[in-house]
């Protein structure tokens, strides 16, 4: 019988999100606004990045502990030069392959990512609105790029595809209808994310947080919503025309008591929660050549003494905690 590694709460390990590059081609003002994230940000240097040979290796120990699902991030995964070449390495492994992208360079990359064997692909967007999303993304990108980059992953079979939307108030709510609609006649899901407080550059504030159940209210006012089972994070619904949409709602209804992520930075840091500010390093023992075993000793005794839920007990939280970054560790 297979045995699970287990935090304080009884959560397993069984999913892990891999930040390939700290680095993005959008400038998203929820998540790495211009004004902090400029030419002059200190990011990781290339020593300081895992290579794909050290990401692979880390990624047998962790399914070695249970993980079954591996997805790549960023800053934005596509940046990281030939990162198909890691997504064939990682295919040999038994694990579900998935990414999460903005889309913009899915044209270029779909193809050999499809080839080597990547499963899934998530893409953010924000808003099809072109004058809405170029306000979000602060970038000089398009939302006709993000759609050619959607195009282009269903032709090599990179499906179904499901759609990231930050929900930010007096920003994009007024998208929300108008995106399902878009998607509404193809296999793509919509899933709905409420503004989180991650990191500490996005200036959050809960008035700006449009919640799960105003959302289900806009639908729910127009045709009813028909809830389908949970998956892992989102509350998933169908609408009388067969469209699915999901909410993630890490802020008004929290799902801490599911959580069974960790999350690895680009510089190989083990955060056990999204609104972490400390990592257990990885790479460092791995290049002063420490057995696998050592290094699986060290995830399970992280993991075993595991006790986040921020987001249950964000009230009773400190505004000054000094979060680490969503582009330093992954959305």
């Amino acid at each position: 019988m297979e045995s699970y590694l287990v935090d304080t709460l009884g959560r397993q390990l069984r999913d892990l999100r891999i930040s390939v590059t700290d680095r993005c081609n959008f400038r998203c003002t929820y998540c790495m606004p211009r004004e902090i994230f400029g030419s002059d940000f200190p990011y990781l240097e290339r020593n300081q990045i895992m290579s794909f040979d050290e990401i692979d290796r880390l990624v047998s120990i962790f399914v070695s502990l249970g993980v079954r699902k591996v997805r790549l991030t960023g800053g934005e995964p596509l940046l990281r030069r030939n990162l198909h070449e890691l997504v064939s390495m990682l295919a040999l492994r038994p694990v579900e392959i998935a990414m999460t992208t903005n889309g913009v360079l899915l044209p270029r990359y779909a193809p050999s990512l499809s080839a080597a064997g990547l499963d899934r692909i998530t893409v953010s967007l924000d808003a099809i609105d072109e004058a809405t999303f170029a306000s979000i993304t602060d970038s000089g990108h398009t939302v006709a790029a993000v759609m050619a980059g959607i195009e282009a992953a269903e032709s090599v079979g990179l499906g179904p595809i499901k759609i990231n939307t930050v929900v930010k108030r007096n920003s994009n709510e007024e998208e929300i209808l108008d995106l399902v609609e878009r998607f509404s006649n193809r296999d793509i899901a919509i899933r709905f994310i409420e503004y989180m407080d991650v990191g500490t550059t996005n200036g959050w504030s809960l008035d700006e947080v449009v919640s799960a159940e105003e959302i289900r209210d806009m639908f729910n006012d127009l045709q009813p919503l028909i809830p389908k089972n949970e998956s892992d994070v989102a509350k998933r619904y169908r609408l009388p025309n067969g469209s699915e949409i999901g909410l993630i709602t890490s802020v008004t209804e929290p799902f801490c008591g599911n959580c069974t992520r960790a999350r690895l930075s680009a510089d190989g840091r083990l955060f056990t929660c999204l609104f972490s500010n400390k990592g257990l390093d990885l790479l460092t023992p791995l290049r002063a050549g420490n057995s696998d075993q050592e290094i699986a000793s060290l995830i399970k005794s992280n993991w075993s003494h595991r006790e986040d839920r921020y987001s249950e007990i964000r009230s009773e939280s400190s505004d000054a905690m000094n979060r680490v970054e969503m582009s330093y560790i992954g959305g």
